[in-house]
This record gives C-alpha cells, structure tokens and sequence, in this order.
C-alpha cells in the first residue's frame, strides 16, 4: 500500500472520516462502493501503522449472542457479509475470510442469568439466530472437559459463531477504498468548526484547514474528544481490556467455544492455542495511550477460574498477552450511530464497548447509505442514534464480555 501523506490534496472534501481504523475504513468503503454517492472522502488517521487502535488488538470475533435485537441483526449481517467478502468487493484478487466458528458458550451460575439466557435465547431465536439452550448434562455429552457442577444452564451458538480474520477485512477495505479515489492522510483532527447546527471545516495538527459537508466520527476511544471538539457531549471512553494466548499441557482434543464463565473471564480455542480475556476488578477510564499491564490480573483472577472451570487448564503456559481499549459507552453499553440531533451533519460510528469489529460492515453499510441518501435504508439503525443519550433512555446491551 503507498504511503500514507500527511498533506491532504485538497482544502475541501464532501466527507471527512475522523479515524482510519475499522470503523472509519468501513465507511470510507461503503462510501466509495455506494453509487448514489459521488463525493470526495477525506479519512484523518493520527497514527497510520494503526499499532495502538482498537482493531489492533481485537480478538476478531463473532456471536449473535446479544440482549438488543438491533445487535443480532447487525451481526447477522456481518456473518453473512464475511462468506461473501469477495463477492462484495467485486474483484477477484480479493481472497475469502477465514472463519472458524467453534460458537459461543454462556455459563449461568444462578437462577437471575439463568433466566437472563432463557429469555435473549427466545428473542435470539425469533430473529433467526441459532443458538439453543443446554442443560450441564448436555453441555456434558458435547463437552466433556468443562466442570459443571456449579452450572444450571448454558446458552451455545450453533453457527456464525466464533472467529474471523477481520484482519484482512480491514486491509481490503483500505485498499479498494484508495482504488476508487478515497484519500488517506497521517495526521490529526484538533479542531472541528462548527456555525449554528453545522460543522463546517476541521482543523488538523499540521495547520490545514479542511472544509466539509459531513464529519463522521470513527476515533474509537477517542471519540469523546472528537465530538467536545463540536461542541458535543459523548459518553464514551476507553477502558482496559487484557488478552493472554497461552498452550495447554493437556489439549482438548476438540474446538473449545468461546465460554463466557461466571468468574468473570473468557476463553476459547485459538489455532493450536487457546485465548483468555478479562475485565479487571477496578475498571476505570484511562487516558487513550496508556496501555500499562496489570500483571497480577493472570495470576490472580484469570488462571484460577480457567483451571476451576476446565480441569486441563491447571497446567498452562502463556505465550502471548497484551492490552488493548473497549471505546466504552458509559450509558448502556451500546453503540452511538448516525447523525447528532442538534448538528445534523456530525456522524457518530462509536461507542461499541468491544463488539466494534463485528459490527463494522453494517455501520459502515448504513453511515454510507445515511450521508448518500439522508436517511437508514437496508436496516434501520435509529435505536441506536444519539437522542437516547440525551434523553438517558438506556438501551443496554448485558451481553457485553
């Protein structure tokens, strides 16, 4: 791929995308591909190697296994789109995604979840979701390496469930964006002009002056900072999130799903590895670029439940780890999309509390089709705008991990 020029070729661009990474390349794709949309598309990335955003450190999963209706078909979406991801690009040099859908496992430890599980495994099914509810004894029968005996009952995703290279989702977009005339800068938006209940330019660190027609905000977790630069309140932050690959001593000898245990850890199988990932205990905001380890967290909280939970993880060995930022909506949980309702043309693409990578071809299907058309057109994304935020209507979303 060229390089990436700090100097945009214009003073001027019909859309200016306020973030590279997943989020803002989904948009400048769908914006390039979208034939109802003419227009130049300007995408600010501050950092080009994309070493420290979001969708560097993503596990890169998949799951219809959410509380909010408008998340299962978002990612239905998704699982559809990434079978045909050549297809939709349209060019043969463009290679399949890999998949590998091992599924979801959700564990309830008590009666509260276990009626929580009942009743998303209901509205999953309505919307055409495979997932199916299974009693320990028939978690037993198809995986006999958990311990259940503190189990009442587990919710399994039976397909489209699992990992996918977003990896080379993200590169393609990127690429056959550029092919089709969008600009990629390295630089950095400080300021955003805004007259009355429109922006209208945006400034970047190296001085230029850019004017716009649209902004659309794709700066992950600092999202929040994009929109004060407007003039604009937004409740997201970035939050901590630990990763660790390790090899087990003992293999499985089958595709472990990704197990969302009741000790507040997850794990699932990872090649010929495994992944484990936790929340810490004190999970307060941190500033975008600290990614300091808390090195205790394994040792303490993650290995104990992995080896209580599955008796061959008690002889492990880490062999990868690392942490990365959830852009975290403080509300409820759940993304902010489309336009604000007092700055018509000020786009929100945040606030996906983790699940960003799997939603991204849906977002950035209907920002594109919301600045080509003024309005949601293949799924109606409203839920999710932003007068929920200023009304303090939650919309939340418990299936977060």
């Amino acid at each position: 791929m060229a390089q990436t020029d700090p100097t945009p070729n214009r003073n001027n661009y019909d859309v200016v995308i306020v973030g590279g990474a997943i989020m803002g390349s989904s948009v400048a794709w769908f914006l390039a591909s979208n034939p109802d949309f003419q227009g130049r598309v300007l995408v600010v990335e501050r950092d080009p190697g994309y070493g420290s955003c979001s969708t560097a450190h993503t596990n890169s999963c998949m799951r219809q296994q959410f509380s909010a209706p408008i998340n299962v078909k978002i990612s239905q979406f998704a699982a559809d789109y990434v079978k045909r991801f050549r297809e939709e690009l349209g060019d043969e040099r463009v290679p399949g995604i890999h998949t590998h859908f091992f599924g979801y496992m959700y564990l309830a430890g008590d009666d509260t979840f276990a009626g929580h599980l009942r009743r998303t495994v209901s509205m999953q099914a309505q919307s055409g979701a495979g997932t199916v509810l299974l009693t320990p004894d028939e978690i037993a029968a198809r995986f006999p390496f958990y311990r259940l005996d503190d189990i009442l009952l587990g919710a399994f995703g039976t397909r489209d469930e699992g990992y996918f290279d977003g990896g080379t989702m993200f590169d393609w977009w990127r690429r056959k964006a550029r092919e089709r005339g969008v600009e990629f800068t390295a630089n950095e938006v400080v300021a955003v002009e805004r007259q009355g209940d429109r922006v209208t330019a945006v400034q970047l660190a190296s001085g230029e002056r850019i004017a716009c027609g649209w902004v659309v905000n794709a700066a992950g977790p600092r999202a929040a900072r994009v929109a004060a630069m407007a003039g604009l309140a937004l409740p997201v932050e970035p939050r901590k999130r630990y990763t660790w690959v390790f090899e087990a001593e003992r293999p499985l000898g089958q595709d472990l799903p990704l197990t969302i245990d009741p000790g507040g850890v997850h794990v699932r199988s990872d090649g010929g590895y495994y992944m484990a990932g936790a929340t810490p205990d004190h999970d307060p905001a941190v500033e975008p670029d600290d990614f300091a380890a808390d090195h205790g967290l394994w040792e303490s909280k993650v290995w104990p439940a992995l080896a209580n939970r599955i008796p061959a993880f008690e002889a492990i060995r880490v062999v990868n780890e690392w942490v990365g930022h959830y852009a975290y909506n403080t509300l409820d949980q759940n993304a902010v999309l489309g336009p604000d309702d007092r700055v018509g043309n000020f786009l929100y693409a945040n606030g996906f509390s983790g699940h960003g990578l799997q939603q991204s071809p849906a977002v950035g299907r209907g920002i594109a089709e919301w600045i080509a058309t003024g309005g949601w057109q293949t799924l109606d994304l409203s839920p999710l705008g932003i007068g929920r935020i200023r009304r303090g209507e939650r919309l939340d979303e418990a299936a977060i991990i």
